[in-house]
């Protein structure tokens, strides 16, 4: 039955045979297995295949063109199929509803239909893995991606900072990039580049935002379920709010900006990141979004053994605050890193607090809006550790941390405000110093409308 199949190893088996063009007759080999439930199998194999395709006679067809002709949508979790009567439930609600921090999951009358509500649901992937029944399943790209990997498309990785140590403690950051070469990319990137930018951003929205005593700063430059919190659950708080865009987004948006022809391509540990990239305000900056945990898969299925390669190195052009950004934490120490350096008169008004994992956002944002809040600088993540602790994150999140310490420690940048190779990509940007940071008009590539 297709429940019981390994949904890696079917990812696997459809990515090799659209590779060797014999997908149509793979599908339709799977289909015609008496035991399989058609109308489940299309849902899975459709979000494997990042696409949404229902069951016909002429599903493989479909199938294919509908990848051909991708169009992202904003549903990156799919139900695959009804929920189960006995189903745990703790006061009255499955597991699935309880683990919601958006009250997203909608389960019908007669137990049985289950709905995702689109609103409110920002694709944190919390439903996917606590499922037992494996009733939700979070859209893979690659397909869709492999299309123009093969063409004649610039396309570029943006990496996580929470990258380093994911394929093994000795495996460098040359070695991901040549693998992601073998696979097609022009280069990699380190996404804690524009960390470094959006630092800066965050500094500025500090001085701007704290200047009496009780005033306060949230960040909102790394976590998509945070800012979801915020905007969903605890709205009185986006006037505390820093208006700046993830890392993520200022990745594509700066290098579009500087080569519009180039697609982008986000590799982290969170299945959160696939819906931000598409949020209407948002959506354009990045392509595709792929897990650590794809990646992997992709590695395997095309023999690319990282080990083995050599190196493909570049100038060392992140900070240590930038690489820091993948634990919790991260953004406190090089935002306040960025304040001493570019607001001596404040450093001693910065105060800082971190909550990672959803209960503690929420008792922060609790107090926060109880006023028992005394930082002056939240940042909230919602994975237990920050990034690091994702849900597609291939080590744990203690080794993550230490990794991601350890490769921010031999950066010879210290601070993003010392930074010599991001302040000329700025120049491109039109941005030539530190002060142009709070001018609206120059900067309005690192902000949204919250």
């Amino acid at each position: 039955m297709i429940n019981e199949e390994n949904y890696s190893k079917l990812f696997k088996k459809l990515v090799k045979a659209y590779y060797e063009d014999v997908f149509q007759e793979t599908i339709d080999e799977i289909l015609s297995r008496k035991e399989i439930d058609k109308k489940k199998f299309a849902k899975v194999v459709s979000a494997l295949c990042g696409v949404e395709v229902s069951f016909s006679k002429n599903f493989s067809q479909e199938l294919k063109s509908a990848i051909e002709n991708y169009k992202e949508s904003h549903r990156v979790v799919i139900n695959t199929h009804s929920c189960i009567k006995n189903c745990i439930k703790i006061d009255g609600k499955t597991l699935c509803q309880n683990a919601c921090p958006f009250d997203a999951i909608i389960i019908g009358k007669d137990e049985y239909g289950v709905e995702i509500n689109m609103d409110t649901c920002v694709g944190c992937g919390l439903c996917v893995d606590l499922c037992e029944n494996k009733n939700f399943i979070d859209k893979i790209e690659f397909i869709p991606l492999m299309n123009d990997l093969k063409g004649n498309r610039k396309v570029i990785a943006a990496v996580a900072p929470a990258i380093v140590g994911q394929f093994g403690e000795n495996i460098s950051m040359g070695q991901i990039r040549a693998g992601l070469k073998q696979l097609g990319f022009a280069d990699m990137v380190e996404v804690a580049f524009f960390a470094d930018m959006l630092t800066i951003k965050e500094a500025v929205e500090f001085n701007r935002l704290v200047i009496k005593e009780k005033d306060f700063m949230l960040s909102s430059c790394c976590c998509p379920i945070w800012i979801g919190m915020i905007k969903n659950k605890y709205h009185e708080l986006i006037k505390y709010t820093s208006p700046s865009i993830s890392p993520m987004i200022a990745a594509g948006k700066v290098i579009k900006e500087i080569d519009p022809q180039c697609k982008v391509v986000f590799i982290g540990p969170c299945v959160a990141k696939k819906s931000e990239a598409k949020l209407e305000d948002l959506k354009g900056a990045i392509d595709y979004v792929l897990t650590f945990n794809e990646l992997e898969d992709t590695f395997d299925i095309f023999n690319i053994d990282l080990e083995k390669l050599h190196e493909e190195l570049s100038t060392q052009y992140s900070s240590k605050g930038g690489r820091i950004y993948g634990r919790i934490g991260g953004v406190s120490t090089a935002v306040e890193y960025a304040i001493k350096h570019m607001y001596p008169n404040k450093a001693n008004a910065f105060s800082s607090e971190q909550a990672s994992g959803i209960k503690e956002c929420k008792e922060m944002l609790e107090n926060a809006l109880q006023g028992k809040i005394q930082s002056k600088f939240l940042e909230g993540m919602g994975c237990d550790g920050g990034c690091v602790g994702g849900p597609k994150a291939i080590i744990s999140k203690e080794k993550g941390k230490e990794m991601v310490d350890k490769f921010g420690s031999e950066s010879q940048v210290h601070i993003s405000t010392k930074n010599k190779i991001m302040e000329e990509f700025l120049e491109q940007l039109g941005i030539n110093n530190l002060e142009d940071f709070n001018n609206k008009e120059k900067i309005k590539i690192f902000e949204r409308k919250l």
